[in-house]
This record gives structure tokens, sequence and C-alpha cells, in this order.
């Protein structure tokens, strides 16, 4: 797929969105669902279930959260391009779904983001952390650097997936830093998290709320995290950017809410005005926060804009590292 036109279709999209106040005035009129495709109790159903909550209250209906897993969070992606197009089912889409399969799994996805979703906001950006067993002989990125380069893959990291921010995050550290690490998939943080606790293996790339209990027991270790500055939820945990060597590394993972392509844009504004509403909400802010989010709300244009880029730098690291999903 070539970048600079999947940027291009992207942006494009933005000029089909009009004003259309005759369509939609009613809206909405019934519950509304947003699509978490992931499994419930993780760290994207936390953030749609704050984020309901606070819908509920300006659109003035119930705001439901159905969780729908499976490839890689396709499975639910495709359900959401599937519904009507009439504002009642919504995604609350992450980085992967909507931005980075479609550079790892070619044709073979059941639907194509740019084509399909409406962006409506990005709702936060979502930074990994890396930590490393304990025992682990580096305690910073530049004592990383200068392990891996004197044991050439040794060092191994866990990620969730082939593919996925974290295995991106991953590739990108070795590029900058110029060093070969063996990648271990996992198919979910719990078992990450766990193995790097005992050393199983070295490192691995996660959310903070997924790593937080362990960094607080002295499990594991927090090393950087991937955001271009300190969190402000972890600011005692410095940047990978930090660096000199890896001073451009930038890259995080985000959640924003999509709606099927054709839902008039009257009602993609409502929705883009109450999730803008939202994210002004102080509570809400804070408990982003607490899930090791950096909420971020941005308009239908800046969420469009903001996706084109994404993928352009995605692609850059998939291509470079020649990933292939299975």
């Amino acid at each position: 797929m070539n970048l600079h036109r999947y940027a291009a279709a992207i942006a494009l999209a933005s000029s089909c969105v009009t004003p259309a106040l005759a369509q939609g005035s009613d809206y909405p009129a019934k519950p509304i669902t947003i699509i978490v495709p992931f499994s419930a109790g993780g760290g994207v159903d936390a953030i749609a279930r704050l984020l309901a909550e606070k819908l509920k209250g300006s659109l003035k209906q119930p705001v439901l959260v159905d969780n729908k897993p499976g490839a890689s969070g396709m499975l639910g992606a495709a359900y959401v391009v599937k519904a009507a197009p009439d504002g009642y089912t919504l995604l609350l889409g992450s980085a992967g779904e909507t931005a980075i399969n479609p550079l790892v799994y070619k044709g073979r996805m059941q639907y194509q983001p740019e084509r399909d979703l409406a962006p409506i906001s990005l709702v936060t950006r979502v930074p990994n952390v890396l930590v490393a067993n304990p025992a682990f002989p580096a305690g910073n990125i530049a004592e990383l650097a200068a392990y891996a380069s004197k044991n050439p893959g040794k060092v191994t990291y866990a990620t969730s997936g082939v593919g996925n921010p974290q295995h991106l995050n991953g590739e990108l550290l070795q590029s900058l830093l110029n060093i070969k690490m063996q990648h271990v998939p996992y198919k979910g943080a719990s078992g990450q998290m766990v193995d790097v606790a005992s050393g199983t293996v070295d490192l691995t790339f996660v959310s903070y709320a997924g790593a937080a209990a362990f960094i607080k027991g002295g499990r594991v270790k927090a090393l950087a995290v991937t955001s271009p500055k300190r969190a402000s939820f972890a600011p005692d945990i410095p940047a990978i950017a930090e660096t000199p060597a890896a001073k451009s590394y930038d890259l995080e993972n985000w959640f924003g809410l999509f709606a099927p392509a054709k839902t008039s844009a009257a009602i993609q504004a409502r929705l883009s005005e109450a999730v803008m509403a939202a994210l002004k909400d102080p509570e809400l802010v804070k408990r982003l926060r607490e899930q090791g989010g950096e909420p971020d709300p941005m308009s239908q244009a800046q969420f469009r804009d903001f996706i084109a880029k994404e993928t352009v730098k995605y692609g850059r690291i998939v291509d470079a590292a020649k990933i292939v999903a299975e």
C-alpha cells in the first residue's frame, strides 16, 4: 500500500463531510452502543466505560458498552462497519485496527478504515512504558543500548502480538539505537508482565495501567515511556527521547471514537461536539490519566489529519522491519 495515497485518502474524506442541518436534528432518540473490539476488563474497556458515562449526560440517552474481541480488534471494527449508519453503533478504536492493521494485514482485512469508518474524535493517547526484570543489567535506555550492542540478539522483549503498537515500539527502538533484540509475541499483557517479573523474558512494552502494580511492587523496573516527553501520570519515568541517540522517538498507542462512514454529517458533528465537551470534564481527565492516558480531544478534521500522519509513521516502521501479521 502506498502510504502517501493512504494518507491522502483519509484527508480527502474530510472534504466529504458537509453540514446537514436537516438530517439528524432529533438525534439521539434511543440508546447508543459503543463497541469495544477487545475483552471486558482491559484498558480499552475501562476508557470506553468512562467516556460512555460522560456522553450519557450530554446526549441525554443511555450509552452502553459492548465488547466484541477477536482478530486483533478487527472483529469489533468490522461489526461497526456493517452496522446501520445512524449514529447508534460506534467504535472505540485503537491505533491497531484503524491505522496499523491495514499495513500489516494488507488485503486480508474485511474492511478498510479510511473508506469504511468516519473518525469522530481522538479521546486519549496512551504511551507504553518499557519495563524490565529487576535483575536486568540495564536501568535506562543508554545502558540498554550499550548492553544490547555487546550482546546482539540476546535481549528479549515481549509484546501482545505481531504488528501491534508494542511490536512497533520495539522495532523503532532497535532502529534508532542500532541494536538487535529478540521479539517474543504473547496473546495478552498479563502473560507478558508475569514473565518479565519472573525473568523468562527481559523486557516488555505495556500500558502504564497494565504495569503500575508490578512497578510499585518492585516486581519490574520502569526504564522509559514511549511518548516524546514524560507522561503526566508518571513524571518520574523518563521518555525514551531523552536519550540522545533516540531523540526522535515518538510512538504511542491511542484511542478514538469512530462511526460507520455513511453516518450523516449532522450526526457526526453532534457526536464530535459531545466527545469534545466530555473531555473538558476535570473528573474524566483525571480518571483517564489513572488509566495511563493523556486526554487529547480533537475535532474531526484534526483527528483525520492525525490518523494520516500516524499511518505514515507506522508505515515507515512496518516497511523497514518487514512486519507481516499472521
